[in-house]
């Protein structure tokens, strides 16, 4: 059985790694510094753009192939840029924000001493709701300074903006879960946080060749692209048209992911 009150403390943990350490609050700082650059040079010159008539034209045209087209009639434009960067963003730097969960610790030897007070499963569990609670509370902040942003171009903004923010929040937190779960599974199976980096990109790239080849063959199996996380952003991404399975499949991952980063976990040798 699963100690709550344990696996709280292991959450804790990760929260007070990232916020109250010096390497956690130097990656916090870059975090902020690069999000600082995208919203001030990318976000608010995009959205003085949007508004000519020219680009309009080009951007219905443009953004309708891409069925991207409803993004333009967002009451606030600021969010529909921030929407196409988070979007991809968000699981790129998950990957890089959730490959030491318990690789570090492998490798000093800490995860025996930290397995005599919890269990394995607990210490997954934890580690996973850290990187969660973390990535969410970054989400959030930038959120928050997107609102601002447009709040200060236009102060009858802030209703809808506070409405949108709250939209793309749930959506970019069921988008970015299956990611944690990704790097959690191959922390059990990795010793080195750089391993899981190396692996996560070779699962997206040789895994996808690997699948797009017996796809081609068997002229079947597109069932096989559920197997990594984020299949469903291209189709999610225009957010019109949504059923439950834009929803179901990320957790779904995320769920086999977890039970099978348990399973090697509790059988690795640490």
């Amino acid at each position: 059985m699963i100690n709550i009150q344990r696996l709280s403390i292991l959450t804790q943990f990760e929260l007070i790694r990232i916020f109250k350490t010096k390497n956690g609050l130097i990656a916090l700082a870059t975090f902020c510094a690069v999000w600082f650059v995208l919203l001030y040079y990318m976000i608010s010159s995009a959205t003085e753009i949007i508004f000519s008539d020219g680009f309009k034209m080009v951007a219905t045209t443009l953004f309708g192939a891409l069925g991207l087209s409803a993004l333009l009639e967002w009451p606030v434009a600021e969010f529909s840029i921030y929407w196409l960067v988070a979007v991809y963003s968000f699981p790129l730097f998950t990957l890089f924000a959730a490959s030491d969960q318990t690789c570090s610790d492998k490798a000093r030897g800490t995860l025996r001493f930290i397995t005599l007070r919890a269990t394995r499963s607990e210490i997954l569990l934890g580690r996973f709701l850290g990187q969660f609670i973390i990535i969410a509370i970054l989400i959030f902040l930038t959120l928050v300074a997107c609102v601002v942003l447009a709040t200060m171009r236009e102060a009858a903004l802030f209703i809808p903006s506070i409405k949108q923010a709250a939209v793309l929040f749930l959506e970019l937190i069921i988008i970015i879960t299956p990611f944690i779960a990704l790097m959690s599974f191959l922390n059990s199976l990795l010793s080195s946080a750089k391993m899981s980096i190396v692996m996560s990109i070779l699962f997206y790239t040789v895994g996808a060749l690997l699948i797009g080849y017996i796809q081609l063959q068997f002229n079947s199996g597109e069932f096989l692209n559920y197997i990594f996380p984020g299949t469903q952003i291209s189709r999610v991404v225009s957010l019109q048209n949504l059923d439950f399975m834009h929803y179901l499949i990320p957790l779904v991952q995320s769920v086999i992911l977890l039970f099978a980063a348990d399973k090697l976990l509790k059988r690795a040798s640490l």
